[in-house]
């Protein structure tokens, strides 16, 4: 197999390929002159993207059932505690941190609480600690937007060396995420567990341990994603969250992962995440009104799913 065949082989080069087509479409439209502008836009607003999808590919690598759809209310939540709580003071960057991290906490292991004790379905426990955790937020929030401290403001909103810090912070986490499901013993449980629970519990796995530490990862990786959202759009607004529901779900599946469980790909998070971007880009660059675009973006997105399947399939 020549180095090229290999390289299509990976389930992740299609997400990028498909951003790196639209990247190039949308910059022709304006001579190249949005090229450099175009590119920190996607690497920025496709970061928050990348840190959500993360945590939800986790749960989703657990198999078939396994998803977290807390994810926007724990984002809106740990972003309006964490503010609150730094007050736009500097010297409270870090307690805030540690305060939206476990708030994330929280939302986990209530999320596994209501999976394993009461025997709910994912689907519909996560969900429901959803509309708990979103009340809370509205409860906390009381229709206020404090500004972030100037410090976390800046940073959000800065580069360094020309990349935006926010992907900077997303392409640490993808990494640690990458070293950890492919180098770790969490992570070969994990695998193991999506590919077959009950023959993961026969190899004496601890399929709960796991499946508890993967919800509450997923939730933490939200609300971090929270916290750094809030600083760089100017303060938690009750809707932060809204649009990383399906967002968190499409850059996973897009990405390569496959819905089945068993199975991971970090690196098409990114390329998923930046096509997600370009693809509204785009459509705005060519003057398409909103309605237009989101019917557009759902049937780009249902596309690459089908022929993402349709491609498993015959591999399988």
């Amino acid at each position: 197999m020549t180095i090229l065949g290999a390289l299509f082989g990976k389930p992740w080069i299609w997400a990028w390929l498909g951003a790196a087509i639209v990247w190039f479409a949308t910059v022709m439209v304006t001579g190249g002159a949005s090229a450099i502008g175009l590119t920190q836009a996607a690497l920025t607003f496709a970061a928050f993207s990348v840190i959500v999808g993360t945590g939800q590919m986790f749960v989703i690598t657990l198999g078939p059932g396994n998803i977290d759809l807390s994810v926007p209310a724990t984002m809106t939540l740990a972003g309006t505690v964490a503010l609150k709580l730094m007050n736009v003071d500097n010297g409270m960057v870090v307690p805030g941190l540690l305060a939206a991290l476990v708030v994330g906490s929280c939302v986990g292991a209530a999320n596994y609480s209501l999976i394993k004790l009461l025997r709910i379905p994912p689907i519909i426990a996560t969900l429901a600690i959803g509309f708990i955790v979103q009340s809370a937020a509205i409860w906390t929030n009381r229709g206020l937007r404090i500004k972030p401290p100037a410090f976390l403001a800046e940073f959000t909103t800065s580069s360094t060396f020309g990349i935006p810090n926010v992907a900077l912070a997303a392409l640490l986490i993808t990494v640690a995420a990458w070293l950890l499901l492919e180098k770790s013993i969490y992570g070969r449980w994990a695998t193991a567990i999506g590919q077959s629970m009950a023959a993961a519990r026969m190899a004496g796995i601890p399929v709960d341990g796991t499946r508890f530490v993967t919800y509450v990862f997923c939730a933490v990786l939200a609300s971090l994603c929270g916290y750094l959202l809030a600083s760089f759009s100017g303060g938690a607004a009750l809707n932060m969250g809204t649009e990383y529901l399906l967002m968190s779900i499409a850059v996973v599946v897009i990405g390569g992962t496959s819905v089945a469980g068993g199975n991971s790909n970090v690196p098409g998070i990114w390329g998923a995440s930046l096509f997600m971007f370009l693809v509204v880009s785009m459509l705005n660059t060519y003057g398409l009104g909103a309605g237009i675009r989101l019917v557009m973006t759902g049937l780009i997105i249902i596309s690459v799913i089908i022929v993402a399947s349709g491609r498993g399939a015959r591999q399988s």
